[in-house]
Formats: C-alpha cells, structure tokens, sequence
C-alpha cells in the first residue's frame, strides 16, 4: 500500500496519529524502530542538521525535497514534511506539492508566514492575507497528482493578529480543500480546546518543549479532538544535548572510551538496516 493511502486511512479511523520529528535518516529510522506509525520531517531541524542553521527560511524547496526523498526512501512509515511557505505563489505551491510526491512524502504542511518564514515559536513574523493563502491551499489540493496525498495549513496568524484571526483562517483554509487545520502556537490550554471546539476538521497539534505553547499529552489532545500531533524537536533536542556531553567529556578526558552503554559501529549499522543489506549480498552471490 502506498504511504499516501495508507496515512488517509488512518486519518480516516479512529484514533490520534503520533508523529515524532525526525532530522535526518537515523532519526526516522528509530521512530520507525520504537513503533510508531509515521514520521514527521522538521523543517527546524533540517536546516539547522543539514546547512547548520537556524529555522529563518534559509532551506530552499530542492533542498527540502531532496532530504524528504532520503528520509522517506529508508522508512516504510508514511512521512509528513514540513513545505514552509511553498516557496513562492500559488505556481510554486504547485511545484512543491509535486515535488514532495516524488520524494515520497505522504502529507505536507504549508504555512501562511511572509517569505522569509520563521519558526512559529520565535517573535517577529508576519502573515499574508487570508484570501491569498486560501488560493494557495487551493492549488496545492486541486493539482496534487494523488488523491491520498494529505494537505496541511498551517496558520502562524495566532502570533501577529490574535487567536480570534487564526481560527477564522483555519475556517477558511478548510473550505479551501485543506485536509488537516495547524493553527500553530496557541498560547494557553484555553486556546487549544477553542480551535478545538471551533474548528470543524481534522486539527494538528505541535508540540515543542520551550515554545509558546503548553505541553499537553497525546492522551490530552486526542480526548480534545485532534488527530494528528507532532513532536518535532524530540530527536533533534536529544542528540543536541547527548553530542554535546559527549563532546565536552572528549576535551576534559581526552578519550571517548567510558563506562556504561556504548554503541559499537555493528551496533550503528543495525539500526540502519545493514541485515538486510548482508542477507541480499549472500542472496546474491557477493559475500
């Protein structure tokens, strides 16, 4: 079944789907090896792991859609990918949607920011006019080549003109052929459970340890009634931290041999799927 199809169903079925943020091959990789049921791929991520920096709208759609394609190509998992603005108008919106098909992409969310973007947790953004994005989310779910293929608007409105403003965009942006509403950095609880309330289609939730919004449970937010929530730093916050203990302890001990769990490189491998790569090269007659 093809990852589109697959993601619709379960949009369709009962239950929240969990997507954890994945950066990178590794990381996916992992979520896939922990169980979950898909992947999300962070646009914060990708440009702080891939260029080294930060979320601002340095990524460009090419780069976007390449590290897409390497993520998706090494998952079974249906893999939702942040599009940032779509990289231009409605034309350019076209072309990122059929892009990120190509590369494999189940869902892909677009954002109504200014180009340059921001993250949606830092100040200092700026939204277009609702009626433009809704051309936008527009031609992004009328010239998507797959029917199954899932289209996301993201509202960042919240942040520049007030809950009020971002709830009416999330209405008229489901009207528009949205799939899924991403009002992004609701500000308290009482905010998420209005979107909630308010907004009739299927809701996206993000969570980000730090941000503007409040951390709330997948239990939590599915008895609110969203359906999908991502956790977009958690693979990225972790390694962060871990490198850099690691990396500090090199410099005082001047080794990296220490006590506790170590991953040998045959450790590594195997969670990048190296068995299967030895069992096709003894298929085959290489070993």
């Amino acid at each position: 079944m093809r990852a589109t199809t697959t993601l619709r169903r379960m949009l369709n079925e009962p239950g929240i789907i969990v997507a954890p943020g994945a950066y990178d091959g590794i990381s996916a990789r992992l979520i896939e090896r922990h169980g979950f049921k898909a992947v999300y791929m962070t646009g914060a991520g990708t440009a702080a792991s891939a260029l080294g920096q930060a979320d601002l709208g340095l990524t460009t759609l090419t780069e976007m859609a390449t590290h897409a394609a390497h993520i998706a190509g090494c998952i079974s998992l249906p893999l939702i990918a942040d599009a940032d603005t779509g990289y231009g108008n409605p034309l350019n919106v076209i072309r990122t949607v059929r892009e990120y098909e190509r590369a494999g992409v189940a869902a892909l969310h677009l954002e109504d920011q200014v180009f340059p973007k921001k993250c949606g947790h830092i100040a200092g953004k700026a939204v277009i006019p609702m009626k433009e994005f809704a051309e936008k989310i527009r031609a992004a779910a009328e010239n998507r080549t797959d029917p199954d293929f899932i289209i996301i608007a993201r509202t960042d409105a919240r942040a520049v003109n007030g809950i009020d403003d971002a709830i009416e965009r999330g209405l008229r942006y489901r009207e528009a052929g949205a799939d899924v509403i991403f009002v992004e950095a609701p500000t308290s609880r009482e905010e998420i459970e209005r979107v909630a309330r308010e907004i009739k289609a299927p809701l996206l939730s993000n969570q980000v340890p730090g941000g503007k919004t409040p951390g709330l449970t997948v239990t939590e937010l599915e008895q609110l009634g969203y359906k999908m929530v991502i956790f977009p730093v958690v693979s990225l916050m972790s390694a962060t931290l871990a490198i850099e203990s690691a990396l500090t302890k090199l410099k005082e001990r001047g080794t990296d041999w220490h006590e506790g769990p170590v991953l040998s490189p045959m450790d590594i491998f195997q969670r990048v799927g190296i068995d299967w790569w030895l069992e096709a090269e003894k298929k085959y007659g290489q070993a």
